[in-house]
């Protein structure tokens, strides 16, 4: 089954403004007043610091958008990853009999764990997959959302775990399945480009589209390749993008090294390299 792109980016950005009106009226509650005395202590080291030249509101605005622009995606590549069954048990929705054990999981967090909320149970969601060797940077303290991390109101994280868990009338299964048999996370990359349209603008968000990446590739890759040979080679990507520069030159590595290498168990020289 593909992920149905379009309507996913339409829904997410109708949650998206969801949570941030959640975050701004947290941020003005008279009941958590620490949130807003952290936020603008935030802004006057940032302004301190000639981090930002504008005025508080403006500031917030982006950093509303930041944040809850993190809530949703975090949880978008736990249900990439759940629902290809990467990582197991899933604990926010699944694909079939996976959505019952997602929410067996959840009661049992409740169970032992009666006072906290939905927040504090995402946060314990990406806390255990930000241990595995390579999510540290996807779901640990780099992750915006650690930022404030009590920001987020309970109710909205519940609004989070209702809309991945949200099932289809007229066929019984989830509105938004992640399945994809080829494991292609391009789509991430589109998401996080034009889910928030203010942070795009303001951080001229723009992935780089297939027919450039193969343009600079074909220019670049494989010349380096027919110089060095596969065995010495070694790149970097200083784009600091979505890595489709490495997603594309490693596909192309791999398809060299099966045609220069036919003999050869290419799993097991791809986890020496």
């Amino acid at each position: 089954m593909s992920i149905a792109r379009s309507a996913l980016l339409k829904d997410l950005q109708n949650l998206l403004r969801q949570l941030e009106a959640d975050l701004l009226e947290r941020s003005n509650s008279v009941e958590i007043p620490e949130i807003g005395l952290r936020l603008r202590n935030a802004y006057d080291n940032a302004k301190k610091s000639e981090q930002t030249a504008q005025s508080y509101e403006e500031w917030r605005s982006l950093f509303i958008a930041q944040v809850a622009a993190a809530w949703v995606l975090t949880c978008v590549f736990v249900r990439f990853l759940e629902d290809n069954e990467i990582v197991n048990p899933p604990r926010i929705a699944g694909v079939g009999d996976r959505l019952t054990r997602a929410r067996d999981e959840h009661e049992l967090f409740f169970q032992e764990r009666p006072t906290e909320t939905d927040r504090e149970y995402l946060l314990s969601v990406f806390r255990d997959l930000a241990k595995l060797p390579v999510a540290g940077d996807v779901f640990g303290e780099g992750n915006g959302l650690w930022q404030i991390i009590n920001w987020l109101s309970g109710d909205a994280a519940g609004l989070l775990l209702q809309f991945f868990q949200r099932i289809d009338a007229n066929t019984g299964l989830l509105v938004h399945d992640f399945t994809d048999r080829d494991w292609d996370t391009r789509f991430l990359g589109d998401l996080y480009q034009d889910l928030s349209e203010a942070v795009r603008k303001q951080y001229a968000l723009l992935q780089t589209p297939d027919f450039v990446e193969s343009f600079i590739l074909d220019r670049t890759l494989e010349p380096a390749l027919n110089e060095f040979g596969l065995k010495d080679f070694k790149m970097i990507d200083p784009a600091c993008g979505s890595g489709h520069f490495l997603l594309g030159s490693f596909a192309r590595l791999l398809d060299r090294w099966q045609r220069s290498y036919p003999s050869q168990n290419v799993k097991i020289e791809f986890q020496g390299c």
